[in-house]
Parts: structure tokens; sequence; C-alpha cells
């Protein structure tokens, strides 16, 4: 990061889906958050897993197969979830995604 105290990005051209697997970059990591952008190419995606912090998911750019707990739900550009610390979760993009994972620590 610069000797700025903010950043200015835009997310939907930060990271463009790859042709298959995933891919991810950092955008920050201090003390209270860690904020990262994550690329999929379509029918890839995360096994269900947790996360030791809350998290929240955005959806970007594209469509995903979203499960948290038991529900399931169809994510789309601006689909924002919140979850609990160590939340069961999981992710398939249907087609190229761009999904924003913030961890709050």
């Amino acid at each position: 990061m610069s000797e700025h105290n903010f950043q200015i990005r835009q997310l939907s051209d930060e990271l463009q889906p790859p042709e298959s697997g995933k891919q991810n970059v950092v955008l920050t990591d201090d003390d209270n958050t860690k904020v990262v952008l994550f690329a999929f190419a379509a029918g890839d995606g995360l096994k269900e897993h947790v996360a030791p912090l809350p998290a929240i998911i955005q959806i970007i750019k594209g469509e995903a197969e979203l499960t948290v707990g038991e529900e399931t739900v169809a994510g789309k550009p601006g689909t924002w979830i919140q979850m609990a610390a160590k939340t069961p979760h999981s992710i398939k993009a249907s087609t190229p995604l761009v999904m924003l994972l913030t961890l709050l620590k």
C-alpha cells in the first residue's frame, strides 16, 4: 500500500477469472481485517470449509452456488453474505467468478 491511509480499487477489473482453477490477491491485511479478492474459473470453487474468524463474502462478477450452513444460495453480483466464525460454507462458480472475502480479526 502507498503512503496514503486509503486505497481505491476497481474490483471488477482487479483480477480476471482464469481458464481453469482459481487465483487470489490479498488487498489488505492489517490488525483489523484481511481482504482477499478471489477469481474462479467456471466449475471451480472451494469445498466446504470453515474460517476461524467472522467473514463476509461479496460477489463482484459472475454467478455461483454458495452453501452457508444448511442453506444454498444462488450468488450473483451484489450478493452479500455475513458469517460468524466457524460457519461451514462452500462456493462453486457457475460462470467465471470474482468474489471478495473479508475476514474480521
